[in-house]
């Protein structure tokens, strides 16, 4: 692509290669409608691979011009792209990785809202709905795979580590690898990257040619985090909570690194969902692990969790510091278990439907000065709903620190105020408090300016 080449054709790869002409005439009312903004802005995230900024303006700014448009074809369609990055591009042709991954933001954008709209397929004001809608969702993308073997390691973790943390991470990534286990992250950079990165090598030493590294997003997210290259598997959910959702129904175990407000989000939605009565018995391998730089990360992330959720959400987890071989071992041994309990119990290996998720666990959160403020973050309740509402309000802070209608929202009212009992608020305060200290906040480097207000 020469310097002077304002628009770029690239034709369909990994998805949407075959199409009748309905599906084309669908795809492109429903690209040209509302929800055009969102293929755009996923669009410009996929191709803006290598991106180190969070910071959706910068990237929105940069790259203003930018648009993608359908194009039908007798055989199908192609994308027009209008001033796209040009690292997305080697001597003018798209990277191949890139170019799978645009046409993923196509196929779950565009392509699924319209099947949603013309066949009415996707119901999500019921559980069963949502849960449904996800298996489709992920079933379309490619996700599952026959004969399945237990084999699905999710990955948890920030995108602003420090470089030991990241290497860590990707050896943790290698000692899963040579133990045949594929790995699912949510595709940015950091701990979501490093896993990715070692069990390739790994999987190169097994001979290992279809190794899954699957990144699981959502519209907002993927904007102030673009996919790593390594993912070679992307689904872009609807919103925060059917990615979560599909995380834990996907996942034979989870492995966490640290992070930031997004990771503790992640792990408290978990610890809700396994806190529910009908889930205490399931088995759900998760180890917390990092450089033993990490250990007083992790010693911050366990005493919030046993003073707010009390003891029996810390029975769901174990700590494993500095040891990638030992982690790796404990993930490989426990989804052992997980096939036998699902052999017995007669359910699928690639798709969790007896994990038992609340409908308020389904039900998007909109973070806004007024939910935010409504917050009910009191010992009075069961502890599956305190894990709900803690988790809210850790959404709450990712939205404000990076998502583009939160950053608006922060200029426009001033911080989000959170309210709670006492004891909550100061742990509450000491965790983030921490967060800021440790620039998991923010990418290394810049001032994090709070978007919250805790009403102690």
């Amino acid at each position: 692509m020469s310097n002077s080449e304002q628009i770029v054709e690239v034709m369909p790869e990994g998805s949407l290669e075959v199409l009748s002409q309905h599906e084309v005439e669908r795809l492109q009312s429903v690209a040209t409608g509302p929800q055009h903004e969102i293929l755009r802005r996923c669009a410009l995230a996929v191709l803006n691979v290598g991106s180190i900024t969070d910071n959706v303006r910068e990237v929105f700014e940069a790259f203003s011009r930018f648009d993608v448009r359908i194009i039908q074809q007798e055989r199908g369609i192609k994308l027009a792209l209008t001033e796209p990055p040009v690292n997305a591009f080697v001597d003018g042709q798209m990277i191949r990785g890139i170019r799978e991954l645009l046409f993923a933001v196509v196929r779950d954008i565009v392509f699924l809202s319209s099947e949603a709209e013309h066949a009415q397929q996707l119901d999500f004001t019921t559980s069963d709905g949502v849960t449904n809608a996800i298996f489709c969702i992920l079933r379309n993308a490619g996700v599952f795979r026959l004969p399945a073997d237990p084999n699905l390691v999710v990955c948890w973790g920030g995108h602003a580590i420090n470089r030991e943390e990241y290497e860590y991470s990707k050896e943790v990534g290698y000692q899963l690898g040579l133990r045949l286990l594929s790995v699912c992250t949510g595709c940015g950079s950091g701990a979501m990257k490093g896993p990715m990165k070692g069990v390739t090598i790994a999987h190169a030493k097994q001979r290992i040619s279809n190794g899954r590294y699957i990144g699981l997003t959502e519209p907002d997210i993927i904007a102030a985090e673009s996919p790593n290259p390594i993912v070679n598997q992307l689904v872009i959910l609807p919103d925060m909570e059917k990615r979560l959702e599909a995380f834990l129904r996907i996942a034979h175990g989870i492995v966490i690194f640290p992070g930031g407000a997004g990771t503790a989000e992640e792990i408290l939605y978990l610890l809700g969902v396994l806190l529910h009565p009908d889930n205490i018995d399931m088995p759900f391998p998760i180890v917390m692990t990092g450089p033993e730089s990490s250990a007083e990360y992790f010693k911050q992330i366990d005493e919030f969790i046993g003073a707010t959720l009390g003891s029996d959400a810390q029975q769901f987890y174990r700590i494993e510091i500095g040891d990638p071989i030992r982690v790796a071992q404990i993930v490989a041994d426990e989804i052992s278990t997980v096939k036998s309990v699902r052999q017995s119990e007669q359910d699928a290996f690639y798709f969790n439907w007896r994990l038992k998720i609340e409908h308020s666990f389904q039900r998007p959160f909109v973070v806004t000065h007024e939910s935010m403020a409504k917050l009910d973050l009191g010992k009075h309740q069961k502890g599956h709903e305190l894990a709900l509402n803690l988790r809210r309000a850790f959404s709450g802070v990712v939205t404000g620190n990076i998502k583009e209608h939160g950053l608006r929202a922060i200029e426009k009212h001033g911080p989000f105020e959170i309210n709670g009992d006492k004891d909550i608020m100061l742990r509450l305060d000491a965790l983030l408090s921490a967060f800021v200290q440790q620039q998991r906040m923010r990418l290394p480097g810049t001032v994090y300016q709070p978007c919250y207000q805790l009403n102690i």
